[in-house]
């Protein structure tokens, strides 16, 4: 059965294209057909992390409807069972995809031919970027230590929740309801989705614990990236546990990552870090996070360069 992860968080460099592009190399490792959507729109770098100068093709000629299948523009790459589908080649204004173009490439999505498809989001709150996270049978949050990465990430987890709530409202044609008080709260910040789901009840109390289930049901996971200094795993935790106390119970830590400086090294000497440093903390870290999401024995990790 196809599984569909994506890769997202409220700030940038946090590393989602690093943890995507490694990820995917490690399920294609175990002989799965893997691609990686590089969805960041007009600030693509996905291709950088595996060694794909220019790519000669990808996402712009599926928008522009010059191919009629999304998987035609998949590039092989340097790892066997690793496609990317680039954005790299698209205009600047393809951040700005209209309705109509979001929802056939989401449900080109949802349509590839592969066992796993990684989904590398751009950062903050675009509208976009949250729908195409909501594609996804599981998401990923990727953050790093500092408070401005933390804030930023608890303001994309909450945004996700609200995105979540209002599409399933408009589709259940009980938007009605509760419009103008969600709205109006919406004005006012973001706040719990709690507060959506007591709106919901004093309405009617049925649908209130329908979208409550629906809620729950969503499963999240966060890493923590360049973790130093005297930063321990337990701040991944601490944030698992004010999600799962404050937002919806379902949250879980992935993995916690320490920063490593050849992950750099990695790059610029065009290579997927895991086949270049495969026994070092960071790949080893990587692995168990691999492991975690496909929940099967330890996926090995030499790859060919």
């Amino acid at each position: 059965m196809k599984k569909i992860y994506s890769i997202g968080g409220g700030k940038g460099g946090s590393g989602k294209s690093f943890i995507a592009a490694s990820l995917g190399a490690l399920f294609a490792r175990e002989g799965s057909r893997v691609v990686l959507v590089d969805l960041d729109l007009g600030a693509s770098n996905l291709h950088t992390f595996l060694n794909l100068k220019n790519p000669p093709r990808g996402l712009d000629e599926f928008i522009d409807k010059k191919i009629a299948h999304l998987e035609d523009v998949a590039l092989a790459t340097s790892v066997q069972n690793l496609y990317l589908i680039s954005s790299a080649r698209c205009s600047l204004e393809v951040a700005n995809l209209f309705y109509a173009q979001k929802k056939k490439l989401i449900s080109a999505i949802e349509n590839l031919p592969f066992d796993y498809v990684l989904l590398d989001l751009g950062p903050g709150t675009h509208f976009n970027t949250l729908d195409f996270f909501l594609t996804a049978s599981e998401g990923v949050f990727v953050a790093t230590p500092e408070p401005t990465a933390i804030e930023n990430t608890f303001r994309f987890i909450k945004s996700i929740y609200l995105r979540k709530l209002k599409q399933s409202l408009k589709e259940a044609d009980i938007w009605y309801l509760c419009r103008d008080e969600i709205v109006a709260m919406s004005r006012n910040g973001l706040t719990s989705p709690i507060d959506f789901i007591n709106i919901l009840v004093k309405k009617d109390i049925e649908q209130g614990k329908i979208f409550e289930d629906l809620l729950n049901g969503l499963k999240l996971r966060l890493v923590m990236n360049k973790v130093r200094g005297q930063i321990r795993e337990n701040l991944g935790r601490q944030i698992v546990e004010v999600c799962n106390r404050h937002l919806y119970p379902g949250f879980d830590l992935l993995e916690t990552i320490n920063y490593d400086s050849r992950v750099y090294d990695a790059i610029l000497s065009k290579q997927i870090f895991i086949g270049k440093y495969p026994y070092t903390k960071t790949a080893v870290a990587l692995q168990k996070a691999a492991r975690k999401l496909k929940q099967e024995q330890p996926i090995a990790i030499g790859l060919e360069s």
